[in-house]
């Protein structure tokens, strides 16, 4: 049986998974691998929902987007498990939390073929390199989930592409992200309350 049967869903089913990808330390605070966290870390301020450690090796953080019995029942995480493993602890979430779709997981990620501060959101597609959401893939046997997608440029060569994603930004550059890091937050918003394309329109057209 597969990660989004019913057989395995273990919790009472949330609307939407939020991950932010990053590695946990904080000698990789502020660096551009770790945009992705930020991204959670804001939604976690702004709908009072701290992120605290949980079961599946991750922050975690239970929101609702909005008031009112309605409104959408968001899991925001940030697992703790380095890049490269990071789908093992979203496979977790997905079965503890009920996730029923993979159009239901949001993926804020760092992106080297963007420039910095550039935002795009993205419905499935490839992986471009990027070893979480390999990870992700593997663990989830699908591509189908959506990526907010957070430029930082590429490195100036190749050999100093993990020093790259992996050394704290500069300040002029780091303004540039800070304002991408709060568009990505308004992305994750806007798709929750108004679908991929809503966001797809309004950010990837600039």
């Amino acid at each position: 049986m597969g990660l989004f049967d019913r057989s395995s869903r273990k919790g009472t089913p949330f609307d939407w998974l939020v991950v932010g990808l990053g590695n946990p330390g904080d000698k990789y605070r502020r660096t551009r691998h770790n945009v992705g966290v930020e991204a959670i870390e804001l939604l976690a301020e702004r709908h009072g929902a701290p992120l605290k450690s949980g079961r599946d090796n991750s922050l975690i953080g239970e929101a609702r987007f909005g008031h009112g019995a309605d409104a959408p029942r968001v899991v925001l995480a940030f697992p703790l498990t380095f890049m490269n493993e990071s789908g093992r602890a979203v496979a977790a979430l997905v079965r503890r939390y009920g996730i029923e779709t993979p159009d239901q997981i949001i993926v804020v990620q760092d992106e080297l073929d963007l420039d910095p501060g550039v935002l795009k959101v993205k419905n499935g597609g490839g992986l471009a390199g990027h070893n979480g959401l390999r990870s992700i893939t593997q663990h989830l046997k699908t591509q189908d989930y959506v990526r907010v997608r957070i430029g930082v440029g590429k490195p100036p060569n190749k050999e100093r592409g993990a020093s790259h994603v992996l050394t704290r930004v500069p300040s002029r550059q780091r303004e540039i992200l800070d304002v991408a890091i709060a568009d990505a937050a308004d992305a994750v918003e806007l798709i929750v309350d108004d679908g991929v394309d809503a966001a797809m329109q309004r950010y990837n057209s600039r």
